[in-house]
Formats: C-alpha cells, sequence, structure tokens
C-alpha cells in the first residue's frame, strides 16, 4: 500500500473514531474544529495527487516573443518530481538552450545574429520540447511551441544590380546583369519590373539573384532620336511583407549601331551582282572583238589584192608582149576598183572598236573595285561605306555603256571567258602604246 492511500485510510479512520466518541466526549474542546479541518485538508489534497498521475507540462506557453538584444529565462515546470526526468530540444533555433535537469528555456537575442542571416526577424520558428522519465522511458511529453523575434528598429532591404547606374551599348549587343538584394529587417518577397519605353525580348525578374537579360534590336532607334540614340530607363521594384518599397534605377543609352548580319548578306549580293554583270560584259567584249577581227582580215585580204594588181600590172608593162602590157595597163584599174569594194564589203568597225575598248576598261575598273573593296575582317565597319562604293560604280558604268548591246546569253563558262580576256594577244591588241 502505498503512502497516499495509507493516509486515505487514516483519516478516514480517525474521522469515524472521533464521531463515535461517548457522551462524555460531548466536553468543548476549542482544538477540535482545528484538527478536523487539518485532517479534511490532509485528504482532500491526497485525493487530488492519486487523480494528477498523467505525466503533463504546466506553464507550456505556446507563442513566445523576444525583443533583439534582450534576454530571456523561463522555467518549465511538471507535476512529477523533476528529478526523476530530463529535458530536451528539437529544432530550436541558434541560440536558444534548455536545461535538461530543471527545463529552464534559457536564450540571448543577440543582433549579431540577426545582421548575419543566421536568424530571421519575424519568422515563427516552431519547436519541439520534450520531457522523458529516466526510468521508464515509455513516461514522456512530446509538444511544441512557436517563438518569434521583433525589432522596433527597422533596417530596410534593398535592391542592388551587379552593374553600375548608367550603362552605354549599341544596336544588337546584350545587357546582362543580376538583380541582388541586401536583406534588411524584412526580406524583398516580389520584384516587379517596369521600363520608360516599351521593350521586347527580355527575362522576367521576379525575384532576388535574379538575372535580367535584354537586346535592343537593330530597328530599335529611330530617325526622330537627336544623336542618333534613345534613353531608356529600367526600373525594379522590390516589396516584402508589409508592402514596404525599394526602387532600382538603371539608365541604358541605345546607340544606333550597324545591323552587320543583314549588311553582310547585302555586301554578298552586290559582289554577285557586279561579279555577274563583269561576266556579261566580258561576254559582248568577246563578241565586239571577233567582229572587228573578222573585218580585219576581210580588209586586209583586199588592201593585199590590191596590191598585188599593182605590182602585178608594173610587172606586166614591163613585159615585151603586147598582150602583157595590155594586161599591165589594166591590172592598176581593177587594183583601184577593189577599195571602193573593199569599203562596201567590209566597212571599218570604228564603233565596234572604240565599244570594246570601252567594256575591257569597264571590266578592269569594275574589278579593281571588287579587290579595293573587298572584306578587311570578320566585322569589317567599312561594310556599307563599300557596298555603297560598288553599287555607285556599277550604276555609273551601266550609264557609260547604256548605249552598248550587252549580251546576256552566254554559252561560255566564267573560266572560259577569263581565259580569253586575259590572253597574251587580246592583251597586247588593247594595250596603249607610246607614240
Amino acid at each position: 500500500m502505498n503512502k497516499s492511500r495509507f493516509w486515505t485510510y487514516a483519516g478516514l479512520v480517525m474521522l469515524g473514531m472521533l464521531f463515535s466518541m461517548p457522551g462524555s466526549a460531548q466536553v468543548p474542546d476549542t482544538r477540535l474544529p482545528s484538527v478536523v479541518d487539518s485532517i479534511r485538508r490532509t485528504v482532500l489534497d491526497s485525493l487530488r495527487e492519486t487523480e494528477d498521475t498523467v505525466l503533463r507540462i504546466r506553464n507550456l506557453n505556446p507563442y513566445l516573443t523576444l525583443h533583439v538584444d534582450s534576454t530571456m529565462n523561463y522555467n518549465l515546470e511538471i507535476n512529477k518530481n523533476p528529478s526523476h526526468y530530463f529535458w530536451y530540444l528539437r529544432n530550436s533555433p541558434l541560440g536558444l538552450k534548455i536545461n535538461k535537469d530543471n527545463g529552464l528555456l534559457s536564450f540571448k537575442a543577440d543582433k549579431s545574429y540577426f545582421l548575419s542571416g543566421r536568424l530571421k526577424y519575424d519568422y515563427p520558428y516552431k519547436v519541439t520540447v520534450g520531457v522523458q522519465n529516466l526510468r521508464n522511458p515509455a513516461e514522456r511529453v512530446d509538444t511544441s511551441f512557436t517563438i518569434l523575434f521583433f525589432t522596433t528598429e527597422i533596417i530596410p532591404s534593398r535592391l542592388k544590380p551587379t552593374v553600375n547606374s548608367t550603362l552605354y551599348i549599341d544596336e544588337g549587343d546584350t545587357v546582362n546583369f543580376r538583380i541582388e538584394c541586401d536583406e534588411g529587417s524584412f526580406p524583398v518577397e516580389a520584384i516587379s519590373f517596369y521600363s520608360n519605353v516599351p521593350i521586347k525580348n527580355y527575362t522576367i525578374v521576379k525575384k532576388c539573384d535574379d538575372d535580367f537579360v535584354w537586346s535592343p534590336s537593330y530597328d530599335f532607334i529611330r530617325d526622330s532620336d537627336s544623336g542618333k540614340s534613345r534613353l531608356v530607363l529600367l526600373s525594379f521594384i522590390g516589396v516584402n511583407k508589409f508592402y514596404a518599397k525599394d526602387t532600382a534605377t538603371v539608365k541604358v543609352y541605345v546607340k544606333d549601331a550597324l545591323n552587320y548580319p543583314v549588311m553582310l548578306q547585302e555586301y554578298q549580293r552586290t559582289v554577285k551582282a557586279v561579279s555577274m554583270y563583269v561576266l556579261q560584259l566580258k561576254y559582248s567584249f568577246l563578241q565586239l572583238d571577233k567582229r572587228v577581227k573578222n573585218t580585219k582580215s576581210t580588209r586586209t585580204t583586199f588592201d593585199l589584192t590590191t596590191a598585188s594588181s599593182a605590182l602585178g600590172g608594173t610587172v606586166f608593162s614591163s613585159a615585151a608582149s603586147p598582150a602583157a602590157q595590155n594586161t599591165g595597163r589594166i591590172l592598176p584599174s581593177a587594183g583601184v576598183a577593189l577599195v571602193p569594194v573593199k569599203e562596201a564589203v567590209a566597212p571599218t568597225r570604228t564603233a565596234e572598236q572604240n565599244s570594246a575598248s570601252l567594256i575591257r576598261s569597264s571590266i578592269k575598273r569594275l574589278e579593281y573595285q571588287l579587290h579595293e573593296n573587298s572584306l578587311s575582317g570578320d566585322r569589317d565597319m567599312d561594310i556599307v561605306k563599300k557596298i555603297n562604293t560598288l553599287k555607285s560604280e556599277m550604276k555609273q558604268i551601266q550609264i557609260q555603256l547604256i548605249e552598248v548591246p550587252i549580251d546576256e546569253n552566254s554559252n561560255m563558262t566564267e573560266e572560259q571567258l577569263n581565259e580569253y580576256f586575259n590572253s597574251k594577244k587580246v592583251m597586247k591588241k588593247y594595250k596603249l602604246k607610246r607614240h
């Protein structure tokens, strides 16, 4: 029989003895009420002790708030003898401790914990606390409470782009930087973005450490923009849980630039057009040169015949035979008669000769321009100037040769035309000579 039941039975027996005493006990006694009340209290306390047999924590507060740079000492109590139990914590924030013997919670909310980011303001930390019997492991209590730290000194959170506040770029270049955050008392929870002019093809920044990437197109600068540049204001707005805002602005000056890929395609088209026109001129030159050559051969034949007739007349005139002398008188007249025939059959090709010379000089000029205006590297910044030069030279030659028939139907390859055009006979024929 345990002690509490013993005292309960003892109290009941004493009460029965007191109330069953004989009449002589009716003598007034001033100590009797106090004795009865004491026994009654003892019995009631014993009854309450027998009812409170489940292990529990008496004074646990489920929600604790603590100011920064303050100290907390909070002694947890149980309804049993604490010397037979030990205390423990799980998921406790940095600095929160408990005495395993007596359940004393202690914490000093040092400000350095929050400045270093190891603890957060206004963040509910849920901590599990437990107590267990040293002799009976099955007898234990696991519960939890929430602790939150606050401060009256508000440190604002700031947005910090990883670039200077002013940038200068060209069209086609890429802007790439990160939006970082200096965390204050309350961290930035969302970031919004807007610009003073509509922009396209950019990455959206929603939270800290997101990258902003944007590349202005080559048609971004308008003709109405002064100085061939345009100012773009990029504004990033960060808000915390209380909708306190911080704005970071980056100025981007976009300058007019060359769309090099497009200009390269235009240059290649221009070079191809000039090269095709040169081939057409070479074929036309070949046709004109052949006409001049055939005419020259015919006229040479007539000249030789005329000269032979004159020489033959002289020879026959000196002969002894009268018939030969008569022939000698006729032959010079025949040679003279061949002259108008020669002019009628093979007139001088002066126009064709001049046109062939003009076409040859034009071909040489265009080939020189193609060589001089070739690209000097992967990104030749004078590509626009060279395109305009080639187009201008080709246009001038087309105007100069506007009356010269250009034959576009060629049955010869480029190698055959180049071989004829650069042959020694042709070069010697059209080479300028000193007189």
